[in-house]
């Protein structure tokens, strides 16, 4: 298979499909097949590019998540379940304050929920930081259409901040080693922050100076009625958007009427809004058999997972089952790993 880039958007659709079939189930044994097809797949085709680091930047993250939801459960948690574990002193705030009690006893069915739902958060941030690092934020940026290109720019520098600054530190780190200065520890921490910090504002002055030069932001010219009808289209379709999504999470049946309503709206006014931005792309990046996979195992494994799986947690625990339908479309958004061509390797000088 010869190698090339998939396109982003390809690797955006599977990482939010997988995203969206976390935060529907509450099912830890799915959870946790979840982060390991997204390890595999990130394992399998990341490329070797400095912004491919943004993964183990996420996992991080999504461990910090879960132990800090585990912390805010044991002391201002609701006491539920019987299985004591161990009891903490308590005090009870007064009343201007919500009369919550701080401590207490602390069960098992406390933790065990505190972690699905720390796990639920924490899964979405993997998936989201698999494609980071899967997909290239200048490549995603080309692919935008013309009425997304602004919102893109500032999206995908917001996207590309976690693996800039993971950069800045392995540089100072690196600095500080061959100076012979520490590089564990709080106190190498501190010290670094400050060069960091310095390492990060110089990345943003140079890419706003560059983004000035290349014409970044200019406006055009549009009438005041085509500009009313543009933001009028895209934020009743916003709000469409909004009221769909509260709606299918409340399990109405007309949700998914809005929703579908929302998001036409919003697409027409992205449309309407593109139609006088001429823009041009050099060797854009094609869309083939491997980004229809990529994309379709993706949304198939969140439409099986919301189909069999449920988000709520019954008490008292038991041991979760595993739905064979889930399992399988999980399963099968392993597939890129093998199924889609390796990223092209950067050429070195002998």
């Amino acid at each position: 298979m010869t190698n090339r880039w998939l396109h982003p958007g390809a690797w955006w659709l599977w990482a939010l499909g997988l995203g969206a079939a976390a935060t529907r189930t509450a099912n830890p044994l799915l959870l946790g097949l979840i982060v390991a097809v997204a390890a595999l797949v990130v394992s399998s085709r990341r490329p070797q590019a400095q912004w491919a680091g943004a993964f183990a930047v996420f996992v991080r993250i999504a461990v910090l998540v879960v132990v800090i939801r585990v912390g805010f459960t044991v002391l201002f948690g609701l006491r539920v379940g019987t299985t004591d574990l161990f009891t903490l002193p308590s005090a009870t705030l007064p009343d201007w304050m919500a009369g919550v009690t701080l401590g207490g006893a602390v069960t098992a069915e406390m933790l065990a929920i505190a972690v699905i739902q720390g796990s639920q958060l924490a899964t979405l941030l993997i998936c989201v930081g698999a494609a980071n690092s899967l997909a290239s934020p200048v490549r995603l940026l080309k692919a935008l259409p013309p009425g997304l290109y602004h919102v893109g720019v500032a999206g995908v520098v917001a996207l590309s901040l976690a693996p800039r600054i993971m950069v800045n530190v392995r540089r100072v780190m690196q600095a500080r080693r061959m100076r012979g200065r520490p590089t564990r520890g709080l106190r190498a921490a501190a010290e670094s922050s400050v060069p960091v910090l310095e390492s990060s504002l110089d990345d943003a002055i140079n890419l706003a100076a560059a983004m000035d030069t290349r014409g970044y932001g200019r406006a055009t010219r549009t009438s005041p009625g085509e500009r009313a009808l543009q933001a009028g289209l895209v934020l009743a379709g916003l709000m469409g958007i909004a009221l769909g999504l509260f709606a299918v999470l409340g399990a109405s049946g007309w949700g998914w009427l809005l929703l579908a309503l929302g998001l036409a709206m919003a697409i027409t006014g992205i449309l309407v809004a593109g139609r006088r931005i001429v823009r041009t792309r050099y060797r854009p990046d094609p869309w083939g058999w491997p980004e229809t996979l990529t994309a379709a195992t993706g949304i198939s494994a969140a439409i099986a997972v919301i189909a069999v799986s449920s988000s709520t947690i019954t008490i008292p625990l038991t041991w979760p089952a595993l739905p064979p339908v889930a399992v399988a479309a999980i399963l099968a958004a392993a597939l890129p790993a093998a199924l889609t061509p390796p990223p092209p390797v950067p050429w070195r000088t002998a």
